[in-house]
């Protein structure tokens, strides 16, 4: 199984970035704007709608607000298998935000890395601007 792990700091706080992590339903407006474009939800699920097309159902597995951790796992898309989690820890003085895919089949790795090396670019800019709007 082939695991992809992305991890980005931004200055706004872990309970910014949480509060719009924990927002299922506002990838495309809080968290990820320009990556995925729509988000609808289900009973128990999100479809997502990625700047390609692309649209997958993800299933949410745990919100852990504790922990600060979101996973799902995805159905639809180039996958067998696709588990997913995004965590948040506080770091000194600012925030970490750690993403970590596990999926099959492993020959996905270069169009999942991609996505999510994209992804990640998006979240860090949403996230860097509501340090700014917020003055962190």
């Amino acid at each position: 199984m082939a695991t992809v792990r992305k991890e980005i700091t931004t200055d706004a706080s872990p309970e910014a970035v949480w509060d719009a992590i924990r927002d299922i339903g506002a990838l495309h407006t809080r968290l990820v704007p320009g990556f995925v474009i729509d988000t609808r939800l289900e009973p128990g699920s999100r479809i997502v709608t990625f700047a390609n097309g692309v649209t997958v159902r993800e299933r949410i597995i745990t919100l852990d607000e504790g922990a600060r951790r979101l996973v799902w796992t995805a159905e639809g898309g180039r996958t067998s298998h696709y588990n997913s989690a995004v965590q948040v820890f506080a770091d000194d003085n600012a925030t970490r935000i750690v993403w970590i895919s596990d999926f099959l089949p492993d020959e996905a790795a270069p169009a999942i890395g991609g996505a999510m090396e994209a992804g990640a670019q998006a979240m860090k800019k949403a996230m860097d601007k509501l340090a700014q709007e917020s003055g962190q």
